[in-house]
């Protein structure tokens, strides 16, 4: 041993190591030689020890190596598993064996009052499909989740995460087509505000806000107007202690102009802002996407905390969770390709697997070895016991077949019709929340303080209007009264008018992220389509009025059109007109077409064609009919040569 001992690294084991390492090996002796190991006792193997270039190298400094210990190495390096003799999907041992479920707890009304149970039973969902007609996302799914517990749905990419947790929201698309049943509390009922609450994966914030800001302008939409000010601050203060993020609070989110949080950090402040209301039921979208693993503890953390004080029911969509975190949730519901491969305690998922072949390695996180077994994108071979092989597709059937004769598979389905009878079972109460005029007022607050930070929203258009007016008012300056000025005077005026209205496509990647907020809000409930048309019209309208006078007011006195208040006011009005209408319809444009590209050249087709029939191009009695009838929309240019030219006596 002394001739391998230069391969040791600089690593002091701990002091209890020798007698654990003992104790495991006399344990793994008594088990290989049975049928069916005991895979909650597996030892530890030093085979690949990352330490160590091979297994003779290992050697304490501090502990005496004898005979026993040697042998226990050996045991562990060479045969730490064996396989059982004969695994076939109908195993007695796999049919009995108890995957976390008590079939002696009785479900009291009081506990079903005072929490959401969710079950789902033979969900199917399907989705159009060019070649088969209809393409199966979710294949049968049963299950289930109570009040206190946190369900973790996992599986590889494309195998349905995603879809499960938008079809127990109630959020699967116009296109998709569901069969079977959710039910809450054993009722068929639909999520109300304050019961659920959904965060999305993608962190749509507003950015111009900072933290602070934005938790606490969402509490006052969500929270109700039964609540004082301080109250609600308390509670937006209380949530983001909660997610730590106590230290950022005066700093602003950031987008793509200016630098702010970073990617953990915005998505604490997503599921910050879905836990104001405190919902009994939760869902969550990749909640540890874009965290580093402490962030992903300490978030996961606290909302299995959450769950347990509250007694809430929280599901989860989770791709690749840490070992500490995967060891947070309390039952696991692995898909793949839109089958259930497990579902049941995380604790027994390990046994399992190991039952059915295909046994985690020690020194592996648990989570990573499950979806390296069913993930048949790289169908590569998967180590089955030892020496055996086995594609990722086999293996999926295996676990398939598997789940479908388990005991497990038989106590689930047993546990959602167990709930679903209890006739205790109360509706869900929809939660109060803010009203309509504190809704608007709080939407129209925000909306104006974004407007205000976000340069590209309007100031930078309202720059570029000054400069434009400017050089038209030099251009066109004192244009006279003369005959020839007429068809400078209508040039002018189609300029100006056409021009600032068109430039409202400038700001329509701010109106795509509002509509993205908007979206977002709105399906889980914060404030209806009224409350956020009528906050996002009264907030713009200080910088319409501002975009009009000032940069027409340049226009208007450098060129020398008619003089007194009323005709520039006139003007100034019409445009504020205009360009109210023109922000409406791109406003409109980025609801159906949510690509900001795509919307700029939707907006700018339909103002061009407002262009052409506006009159000065061609007279309106000139016009074709198709063109003729949509003149009225175009009465802008119109009113302002006929306010221009009225009461024009004195030419020269």
């Amino acid at each position: 041993m002394e001739s391998q001992s230069n391969y040791v690294p600089k690593w002091t084991p701990s002091p209890n190591r020798s007698p654990h390492r003992r104790n495991e090996s006399e344990t793994n002796e008594s088990v290989i030689s049975e049928d069916i190991p005991n895979f909650n006792n597996i030892n530890i193997p030093t085979k690949n020890f990352p330490f160590t270039p091979n297994i003779g190298s290992i050697e304490a400094p501090s502990l005496r190596v004898d005979s026993e210990i040697k042998r226990s190495i050996e045991v562990e390096s060479t045969n730490y598993y064996e396989p059982p003799k004969q695994i076939s999907v109908t195993n007695p041992m796999i049919s009995n064996t108890n995957f976390g479920y008590d079939d002696d707890v009785a479900l009291s009304g009081k506990l079903i009052n005072e929490g959401i149970y969710l079950t789902w039973k033979d969900l199917w969902v399907t989705v159009p499909d060019k070649k088969s007609g209809r393409r199966a996302i979710l294949q049968g799914l049963t299950g289930y989740v109570q009040p206190g517990e946190v369900l973790a749905i996992m599986g590889p990419s494309g195998c349905g995460k995603s879809t499960l947790l938008d079809t127990l929201a109630g959020r699967l698309d116009s296109n998709t087509r569901q069969t079977g049943e959710i039910l809450i509390n054993g009722r068929r009922q639909s999520l109300a505000f304050g019961t659920s609450a959904y965060v999305t994966q993608d962190d749509t914030l507003m950015t111009t806000l900072t933290v602070k800001e934005a938790i606490y302008y969402s509490a006052q939409l969500q929270l109700p107007d039964s609540m004082s000010r301080s109250e609600k601050r308390d509670r937006a203060e209380q949530t983001i202690r909660e997610m730590g993020l106590q230290d950022a609070m005066n700093t602003r989110i950031g987008g793509w102009s200016v630098k702010g949080l970073s990617g953990g950090q915005k998505r604490r402040v997503s599921i910050c802002i879905e836990i104001l209301k405190r919902p009994k039921l939760l869902f969550l979208d990749e909640p540890t996407s874009g965290l580093d693993s402490a962030a992903s503890y300490h978030v996961m953390n606290k909302i299995v905390q959450l769950a347990k004080q509250d007694g809430r029911t929280i599901v989860a969509s989770i791709h690749q969770p840490s070992s500490e975190v995967f060891q947070l949730f309390h039952n696991l519901c692995l898909l793949s390709s839109g089958r259930i491969v497990y579902f049941g305690n995380i604790s027994n998922a390990n046994e399992y697997f190991a039952l059915n072949g295909f046994p985690c390695p020690t020194m592996r996180n648990p989570s990573d070895h499950y979806l390296r077994t069913i993930n048949k994108d790289f169908d590569i071979d998967i180590e089955k016991g030892v020496g055996g092989k086995a594609t990722a597709t086999e293996a999926i059937d295996i676990l398939v077949k598997s789940y479908k004769t388990s005991q497990g598979c038989q106590q689930v389905q047993r546990k959602v019709s167990e709930i679903c009878q209890q006739s205790g079972g109360e509706e869900a109460k929809k939660g109060s929340q803010a009203g309509f005029v504190t809704q608007c007022m709080v939407l129209t607050r925000r909306s104006f303080v974004n407007m205000y930070r976000d340069l590209g929203y309007y100031w930078l258009r309202f720059a570029i209007y000054i400069a434009l007016c400017l050089g038209v008012g030099t251009i066109f300056h004192d244009i006279g009264h003369d005959y020839g000025s007429i068809q400078a005077r209508g040039s002018m005026l189609m300029f100006v008018a056409a021009f600032l209205t068109f430039m409202a496509i400038g700001g329509f990647p701010s109106f795509v992220e509002d509509m993205k907020i908007f979206t977002r809000e709105r399906l889980n409930g914060h404030y209806g389509v009224a409350a956020y048309v009528v906050g996002n019209t009264f907030s713009s309208i200080p910088y319409l009025i501002l975009i009009s006078v000032v940069p027409g007011a340049l226009a208007y006195y450098l060129v020398g059109l008619q003089k007194g208040f009323d005709h520039f006011a006139y003007f100034a009005l019409v445009l504020f007109a205009t360009m109210m209408l023109v922000e409406s319809l791109m406003m409109i444009v980025a609801s159906i077409v949510p690509d900001f590209l795509m919307g700029i050249i939707t907006g700018a087709g339909i103002q061009g064609v407002m262009m052409l029939n506006g009159g000065f191009f061609r007279l309106p009695n000139d016009l074709p009919k198709p063109f003729g009838s949509t003149q009225c929309i175009t009465l802008h240019f119109t009113n302002m040569q006929i306010k221009d030219f009225t009461r024009m006596n004195s030419w020269d």
